[in-house]
């Protein structure tokens, strides 16, 4: 059994006592800053945000391209090893919450959102501007899913595997409150843990959380914005998005005091239902036999060339200029920028789960919804596209935001459609910034669960704040901006994180203590006990069979007789 104790300290439950850890006051510090900066300098800062995006891409992208696929490859490590029986929590502790509400919780906190924004649009660029040779061809067709695929497959929830599976084990089962700081106990040691490192590491989680979540959460606004524009004619313009983040915000707000039983989970399950009903209703009136084919085709590109694609960065310049700066990178950015967040919350909602059941559930089931979103919606829009004679590219290349409702718009009952997406959009930033407060209430409130409730409004405005300060400062290339400069520091600590994570796993599996060491031991024990059993049952009857030399020979004298 491992030694550490097993009761998680509660962290701080008092709002006053939040307001008073440097964790908080740095973090919040630091935000308002982003916050007033960003509204003061206008045209400048939206020329230092496209500087920082470029600047990043050109010199660190490879370290994205590097880490991503060193968490994949970690976290396979942990599905098929022998410590993935290890259970998050106590060896007898069940599941918190049944599959279906785990899985729709995982799917409304680590994509909702993205996935409504570039459902259509994602594959649509691609065909129009693929990674290699020319655009829309029937092999560009193929290239737009399986790319699509890749983006929103393994790797992403690969990153948000590492980062929950760390803060659940170290704080289940080692007894460390949910912070991120915790996850480097091999390296920090207890004590140095609330320590200037410790809450370095808690800030810097704190920071790329919200330029994480204001990333999707501008997305959002974007979206619901396009839709406005589709039903009623508005103007998807910045003073429309800054009314949509208000009333959004306040949503968000009022859904956060309820708690996650009630607010999270019951919108995550009944969005999932939304949005898997819409995802139905195009499959069957839409091209349905070319979804089926594309699904099948796509996965097996995707699968066949997931090694390659893994590591591609196109360092000799032989493909289109600048595509993996704008979609790969970017992506690798935004899924780290947001593994704090998705992170902490998967590690909030997964206690009693084994390791492996774990990690397969967050990789494996979220993926191939992704890839069946991608099949149905940009599948139909792809074939609309280059079979149908239908152009929705011109509407996506004028702004993504439209691509989704420009499909939409060629089914039957377009109006209510389109009402009802922007109602799951709408409940997908809801439970997003939801989320989110939570999580950054944890960090700020040394690893409570349950952060005060006015802290938890705080950061919901703070969240709210950030995504109108960068969606002012430039939409959409301020948004995959704010993500890359959330990314790169969590990434040095997400690599931290996982040499401490398997340190801590193989010392458990050297002292025997994983639960199926532990039942290979106990198991052994029986058998030796069992063993011993029999050796004491003969020997205590062996006295009564045993003869003398004499008593054989007079036995054997006796038998010759008779005969």
């Amino acid at each position: 059994m491992p030694k550490e104790p097993k009761q998680r300290p509660k962290g701080l439950t008092s709002f006053s006592d939040t307001l008073k850890t440097p964790v908080f006051i740095i973090s919040l510090i630091l935000a308002s800053a982003f916050v007033i900066v960003g509204i003061s300098l206008g045209d400048t800062f939206n020329q230092a945000m496209d500087a920082t995006f470029d600047w990043t891409t050109t010199y660190l992208g490879w370290t994205f391209i590097l880490g991503a696929s060193i968490f994949l490859i970690v976290t396979i490590f942990l599905i098929l090893s022998p410590i993935g029986e290890i259970k998050l929590g106590e060896d007898n502790e069940k599941p918190e919450y049944p599959l279906p509400a785990w899985f729709a919780m995982l799917f409304s906190a680590g994509m909702g959102i993205g996935l409504l924004f570039w459902g259509v649009s994602e594959p649509l660029n691609h065909y129009d501007w693929p990674p290699f040779g020319e655009g829309g061809t029937e092999e560009t067709v193929h290239l737009a899913l399986q790319y699509s695929f890749f983006h929103w497959g393994f790797h992403p929830w690969a990153i948000y595997s590492i980062v929950a599976c760390a803060l659940a084990y170290f704080s289940y089962r080692k007894g460390l409150p949910m912070l991120l700081s915790s996850t480097l106990e091999p390296l920090l040691g207890r004590d140095r843990l609330d320590g200037g490192i410790g809450n370095t590491v808690n800030i810097i989680g704190v920071l790329a959380t919200l330029f994480g979540i204001s990333t999707s959460l501008g997305l959002g606004v974007m979206q619901i914005g396009g839709g406005l524009e589709q039903l009623f004619g508005w103007e998807n313009s910045e003073g429309l998005w800054i009314m949509i983040v208000v009333v959004v915000t306040a949503l968000a707000i009022i859904s956060t005091t309820t708690g996650i039983d009630k607010g999270i989970k019951w919108l995550s399950q009944i969005n999932l239902g939304v949005a898997g009903m819409l995802m139905l209703f195009v499959l069957i009136l839409g091209p349905t036999l070319f979804i089926f084919n594309a699904f099948t085709h796509s996965t097996g590109a995707y699968l066949q060339n997931l090694l390659s694609m893994s590591f591609g960065i196109d360092a000799a310049g032989e493909g289109t200029e600048g595509w993996y700066d704008a979609w790969t990178i970017f992506y690798w950015a935004w899924w780290i920028a947001w593994a704090p967040f998705v992170g902490s919350f998967i590690a909030r909602v997964s206690r009693g789960r084994t390791i492996r059941s774990f990690a397969i559930g967050v990789m494996l089931v979220p993926t191939v919804g992704s890839m069946m979103w991608f099949s149905v919606f940009g599948g139909a829009a792809l074939f609309e596209q280059h079979f149908g004679g239908i152009d929705i590219l011109d509407e996506v290349l004028a702004d993504e935001a439209q691509g989704f409702f420009a499909l939409l718009n060629e089914f039957p009952l377009s109006t209510l459609l389109i009402a009802v997406a922007m109602l799951s959009v709408t409940v997908f930033f809801v439970t997003s910034s939801d989320s989110g407060t939570y999580v950054i209430g944890m960090l700020t409130s040394k690893g409570n669960p349950l952060p005060p409730t006015r802290l938890r409004i705080t950061w919901g405005i703070m969240e709210g704040l950030f995504a109108i300060v960068l969606l002012l400062a430039g939409g959409l290339t301020a948004l995959q901006t704010a993500s890359l400069v959330g990314g790169f520091p969590f990434m040095i600590i997400m690599l931290l994180m996982v040499y401490c994570l398997l340190k801590a796993l193989f010392t458990e599996l050297r002292d025997g203590s994983l639960p199926v060491e532990r039942q290979r031991i106990y198991a052994a024990l029986e058998d030796l006990r069992a063993e011993r059993k029999l050796e004491d049952d003969v020997l205590v009857e062996e006295p009564d069979n045993i003869m003398d030399e004499d008593e054989a020979r007079e036995l054997k004298k006796e038998e010759e007789e008779g005969k």
